[in-house]
């Protein structure tokens, strides 16, 4: 059975939170590598600057070698599932040199009022992402487009990030100047409570800094509890 969506309230309350701070509460609840999807960053509208945020639920998408037949195909483009306020995260081969996202794809998903797109692999045409205002965070850039190279086969299916750590529909990424955090609904309600008590805990830290306190001492009084 699937988990319960989290309430709007919740999902409010997630969405003031940085991805270091997220990263650091599915650390302590033994989720996979806290998260993280490491090697992903910010590319547009700056490159890892900046206050610009996307959150959202994901739609995944899975692209596969362009010579592979065997896989399934899609009825119409994969740009055409996103949906307002969600966020496309496409997992791509990582052998593979080429973009699987370009302008003419963030035109479309700005269109149906996506938040952004998270690509485990590359993207192209840096600055008319840029012109647009449009949130991008990959692996890194290319020249080359996808044909020959992939092609999308599967969406809102389970895709593997590294190891145990997976990206599924219908989880939550938090994305920031600092990296890409992934969250499962089930553990939505715990990672607040931890956010929302660290924060307190971190206002106090650094107030105690502020007024001179060594930092060892300050953490060892406040945060080693």
């Amino acid at each position: 059975m699937a988990a319960a969506k989290p309430t709007a309230e919740l999902l409010s309350t997630l969405q003031k939170f940085a991805s270091c701070d997220i990263g650091d509460a599915l650390v302590k609840l033994k989720y996979p590598f806290g998260g993280f999807l490491d090697g992903l960053s910010m590319f547009s509208p700056q490159h890892c600057s900046g206050d610009k945020k996307i959150f959202g639920e994901v739609i995944t998408v899975k692209m596969v070698d362009a010579a592979d037949k065997t896989a399934p195909s899609l009825p119409k483009h994969f740009c055409d599932y996103n949906e307002p306020g969600k966020i496309m995260y496409i997992s791509q081969p990582l052998d593979k040199y080429s973009a699987c996202w370009g302008g003419l794809m963030t035109t479309r998903a700005k269109f149906l009022g996506a938040a952004g797109t998270v690509v485990d692999g590359r993207f192209r045409d840096i600055l008319e992402h840029r012109e647009m205002d449009y949130p991008i965070f990959a692996r890194g850039s290319s020249i080359l487009g996808s044909g020959g190279f992939t092609r999308a086969s599967e969406v809102n299916v389970p895709v593997k990030f590294k190891d145990d750590l997976y990206v599924n529909p219908g989880d939550y990424i938090v994305a920031d100047a600092d990296g890409v955090v992934v969250v499962p609904p089930s553990l939505v309600a715990q990672v607040v409570e931890f956010c929302v008590d660290r924060k307190r805990i971190d206002d106090l830290t650094f107030e105690a800094l502020r007024n001179g306190e060594p930092i060892g001492e300050a953490i060892q009084r406040l945060r080693q509890k």
